[in-house]
């Protein structure tokens, strides 16, 4: 995950820059939701998010089937992410 101060030299380095069609009420919406100091910021906590519950919706389909086996430390260490 990206520092909650984004605008440093190293993390510039690792942009690109794409257009988007987004609704306006969505990207106002996620701005006052997630508390981002721009929308650039919204869109890439939004994507850091899903992709933070899509990585725990995989594991937890893991979880009994003897594929993964996670001590409870490591499990509650994952969950507080």
């Amino acid at each position: 995950m990206y520092a909650l101060n984004r605008a440093t030299d190293a993390y510039k380095i690792c942009m690109m820059r794409t257009t988007m069609n987004i609704p306006k009420d969505l990207l106002a919406e996620a701005v006052e939701v997630s508390g981002a100091s721009s929308q650039t910021m919204a869109v890439i906590i939004g994507l850091e998010e899903l992709i933070r519950k899509k990585k725990l919706e995989q594991l937890a389909k893991l979880q009994g089937s003897g594929a993964l086996s996670l001590r409870a430390k490591e499990q509650k260490r994952l969950r507080s992410r």
